[in-house]
């Protein structure tokens, strides 16, 4: 017997999400699977690994993926080509109208998810040999104001603290942060200080997120108001005596303005709790935790940067931490918590249209430098166009080609469905992609390129708190698919740029990305990697995390001991101080009226990410929030006759979607929330995008996906039900669907005004003519059901009931991952129930462990568990990642609590309650 082959050691990688950037250890299985677990030797996680990241192993097939380069036919349809013919196609494209309308009538929109080297290869090309500065990035959605806020205060885009500062803090703000949810890894490791040193934690927030569940003080501010707050904390602290002038004087300019404006803003404790909507003890309490704990770490997010005012909000918070000098110490100081896995990479590099690269800008200056260590002919001498203006201009027909990589925004900008149709404008337009339809592909991409996909890819990323990470190809890229930075470079050599381009793997870009970063720096620049420019392939290799600055001369193994900035000043201004910026007092940049009464709020829930063409594969992390939903304040439901489970009708000026209803007291009243993950491609009607209003940030460009005026109405539909198919459905018209992933299948949750009758009609056309049909028709129950049998396998089923009394398809679903079924279970198939008698787990708490409502509050009745850490032992539940924990809490606090209601009315049809989930209202 020959003896099994020996397993692959596990490669270590990091993690494709969000900006902590999380080690994984991936197992790969021999099969194009992995086991992933987190990777104990990484500093940004030490072995924790949310319920995303343990997921990752469900995303890998290639089921939907784009293989080979397609051409776009004129009847419409795409044809695959080889590599060079649709090479040829870019580089002509892009030349023959770049000598016609100039090198601005072209433009690359990139994506947090590339590598550096993708971003390096693709921002070089365009700002140094096309000559252009329209490369912008899905960045400028989610943290362009952090990164203004910072060159305004700092003179740099520099984050001056660690992760380990919030080891080390006494008290943690979060500020437009639900990091329980979008952070979970940081956020335990918050909670761990909290529990082991006594960490105060204020979480700051319309909606009382997940977050607030372990907050010493939650502030529910009024939206828009994170300005007035912070201007009122510096005006207390100045009146107080309880500033730095030490600091101040030393290291700072421009601080009698910025509080002379901070007054004038918020006068003082009852001002701030009037603009705010805030107690005033709970305002007060906040500014006197503040005032008495030195080590202070204020971490900010979307809820701050999606705003009109984003950039004023981050220098407001940051001018009360320059005025304390609590900054670049140990547990201290502003931080922001990045979203994406590699936009600080994007960042260094200069992927975004008003960056130059390396952190230098678009001075005659920095100008030179780039240029003459590019050796670059035509180096951009100005800013591109910012995302929001980029698709502008496409409309107007100004920008005439596109090259988008890895993002997909027809689905994430705002007003998205005009994005769409300018898309279908542009006389060349190009994607790189890694799957093969999704909402920017259908608007209409005539060349296609396949891009290899996480655990395909070789290269780097940087995490939120400066440090770059090896991302390691685990899987051999399928079909044809290759590097986004092997496109960008076989584009550019066709495009006579061959000497500048002459890259052969991922390791010469990153040894030439570190070499301009120290290419007469000398210490005048923030962002240097000069240490690890001569790193050979073998080092490169095996690479473990580092942070920057890692200047020449400093190894990876000898660093100097403080990795924090500006503990002693040595901005990077002029004059070497900080600047303190006087915002603008807080306003809305559209106001509500009577046609458009509430703000609308965007967000994530905690188990998707983005438009879920990575997370929406797998069964896991769709079982909790399946459907889109608004969430709305009961007193808002009750004067708009919207009930709970039900359906509305959300509009705005630029669209409207039908979403279902949850009803919830953490909503605040007069503001709606919504998550961003749904699209044309797993949804009927519930493209948040198409929803959002296109004001921008003025300094940042960022566009403010936090207030949008918009009104809601409620929608009737008098059936409820799904299918589960292993193959698509043709529905029928008027039907509202929600499109879930499932094991072995996939799931569509429906709403429907067509009865029975209409249902039996269509079933026949639905599964196809090889299929043999088992129905149930009950007109005056209004019921009806089908299963499809092809060669005697389980093939689909479709499920109609009252909209009242919604069928369930938790026993379903087993019945798919069987397969094959015996003559019971084909006998009570279409009963919708169990043929072993199990109980259905109902909605899903713990997406780790696929732990559900019913089966933790079976282990609490039953006496298995009386508390969250016996329902860790008992179940697993929460001894993952921990975003659940505040789930399970609220479980725990109240038994008889209303979250029965999802499992009462379906639990694949009712999205959790207030009391089962809370969506992220900053994401």
């Amino acid at each position: 017997m020959n003896a099994p082959s020996p397993q692959p050691p596990a490669v270590r990688t990091t993690c494709p999400y969000c900006g902590v950037g999380c080690g994984v250890l991936a197992q790969p299985d021999g099969y194009g699977g992995a086991g992933i677990a987190g990777d104990p030797r990484h500093p940004a996680n030490l072995g924790r690994i949310c319920s995303k990241g343990s997921a990752l192993g469900e995303t890998l097939g290639l089921d939907g993926r784009l293989l080979h380069p397609m051409l776009r036919q004129f009847d419409g349809s795409l044809a695959r080509v080889d590599w060079s013919v649709a090479l040829d196609r870019v580089a002509d494209g892009f030349q023959r109208i770049i000598k016609r309308d100039g090198p601005d009538a072209v433009a690359f929109y990139l994506s947090g998810q590339l590598l550096t080297e993708d971003y390096y290869v693709a921002n070089k090309l365009m700002k140094g040999f096309i000559g252009s500065g329209n490369v912008d990035t899905n960045s400028r959605l989610c943290m362009a104001s952090s990164v203004a806020g910072h060159k305004r205060a700092f003179g740099a885009d520099t984050v001056p603290g660690t992760h380990e500062d919030l080891d080390a803090a006494d008290l943690i703000v979060l500020t437009g942060s639900n990091a329980a949810w979008c952070h979970p890894v940081l956020f335990q490791r918050m909670i761990k200080n909290k529990r082991e040193r006594g960490a105060k934690i204020v979480v700051i927030d319309p909606r009382r997120t997940a977050t607030a569940e372990d907050a010493d003080l939650c502030l529910p501010i009024a939206p828009g108001m994170d300005t007035a707050l912070f201007c009122g904390l510096l005006v207390h602290l100045a009146d107080l005596c309880a500033l730095d002038y030490r600091y101040i004087d030393a290291h700072t300019a421009g601080f009698e303005n910025a509080l002379a404006r901070a007054r004038a803003i918020a006068p003082d404790l009852a001002a701030t709790a009037r603009l705010t909507g805030l107690p005033e003890a709970d305002v007060a309490r906040f500014f006197d935790l503040f005032h008495a704990i030195p080590n202070a770490v204020t971490c900010f997010s979307q809820g701050v940067n999606q705003s009109s005012q984003g950039t004023d909000k981050v220098n407001a918070i940051i001018n009360c931490h320059l005025a304390t000098g609590r900054i670049g110490r140990r547990g201290q100081g502003p931080f922001s918590l990045t979203g994406q896995p590699n936009a600080m990479g994007g960042r260094e590099v200069g992927g975004l249209a008003n960056q130059l690269a390396a952190h230098m800008g678009f001075t005659a200056e920095d100008i030179d430098r780039v240029g003459r260590f590019w050796q670059a002919p035509r180096v951009a001498t100005r800013e591109g166009l910012k995302a929001v203006q980029l698709f502008d201009a496409i409309a107007r027909g100004r920008i005439k080609a596109l090259w988008v990589r890895a993002t997909n925004p027809a689905v994430s900008l705002p007003r998205a469905r005009q994005v769409r149709d300018a898309l279908g404008r542009l006389e060349l337009f190009v994607v790189s992609e890694n799957v093969i339809a999704n909402d920017t592909v259908a608007a209409g991409a005539h060349i296609l390129l396949p891009a290899a996909a996480w655990g395909e890819k070789d290269g780097t990323v940087t995490n939120s708190e400066r440090r770059v990470s090896r991302q390691r190809a685990f899987l051999p890229a399928p079909g044809d698919a290759k590097p986004d930075w092997w496109m960008v470079t076989q584009v550019a050599r066709r495009m006579g740029f061959t000497p500048a381009f002459s890259y052969r793997s991922a390791a010469d870009i990153f040894r030439e990305h570190a070499a301009l970063s120290a290419f007469e720096n000398g210490g005048r620049r923030d962002f240097d990697l000069g240490g690890l420019a001569d790193i050979d392939d073998d080092a490169f290799a095996a690479l473990d995390p580092v942070q920057w600055p890692l200047r020449a001369g400093e190894t990876r193994r000898k660093r100097q001991p403080d990795r924090r900035f500006f503990a002693e000043g040595g901005f990077y201004t002029p004059d070497g101080k900080a600047r303190f910026i006087a915002p603008e007092p807080p306003a809305p940049s559209v106001p509500t009226g009577n046609d458009f009464p509430f703000r609308l709020n965007t967000g994530r829930v905690r188990d998707q990410w983005h438009t879920m063409t990575r997370s929406g594969l797998s069964p896991r992390l769709g079982a909790h929030a399946p459907e889109p939903f608004v969430e709305v304040h009961p007193d808002d439901a009750a004067a708009n006759n919207l009930v709970d489970c039900g359906f509305a009708q959300l509009t705005t000026r630029w669209g409207s979607c039908v979403l279902k209803v949850s009803v919830s007291d953490t909503q605040r009243s007069g503001s709606l929330f919504v998550p961003i993950h749904w699209s044309d491609a797993t949804a009927s009607a519930a493209r948040i995008g198409d929803l959002v209003m296109p004001e921008t940030d003025r300094y940042s460009g960022q566009p403010d996906a936090k207030a949008t005026p918009a009104a809601i109405a409620p929608v009737s539909f008098a059936f409820r039900g799904f299918a589960i198919t292993r193959r698509p459905l043709a529905l029928p018209a008027g039907t509202w669907w929600a499109r879930v992933a499932l094991a072995q299948a996939f799931g569509l949750l429906l709403a429907s005004n067509n009865g029975p009758t209409t249902w039996r009609a269509r079933a026949r056309e639905m599964f196809g003519d090889d299929a043999e049909l088992a129905e149930l028709c009950d007109d005056r129950s209004g019921v009806y059901r089908a299963a499809a049998f092809v060669a005697g396998q389980l093939d689909g089923c479709l499920f109609i009931g009252p909209a009242a009394a919604a069928p369930q398809w938790d026993a379903l679903k087993a019945l798919f991952e069987a397969g094959t079924l015996d003559d019971a279970a084909r006998r009570v198939l279409l009963s919708g129930r169990s043929t072993d008698g199990l109980a259905s787990a109902g909605p899903i708490v713990c997406a780790c462990f696929g732990v559900g409502l019913a089966t933790i509050r079976g282990a609490l009745q039953s006496g298995k568990a009386t508390s969250v850490e016996g329902i860790g032992a008992a179940l697993r539940a929460g001894t993952n990642c921990g975003s659940c924990l505040p789930e399970l809490k609220r479980i725990v606090a109240d038994p008889a609590a209303d979250a029965t209601r999802a499992a009462d009315a379906g639990a694949t049809v009712s999205p959790p309650t207030a009391r089962t989930r809370e969506p992220s209202a900053m994401s």
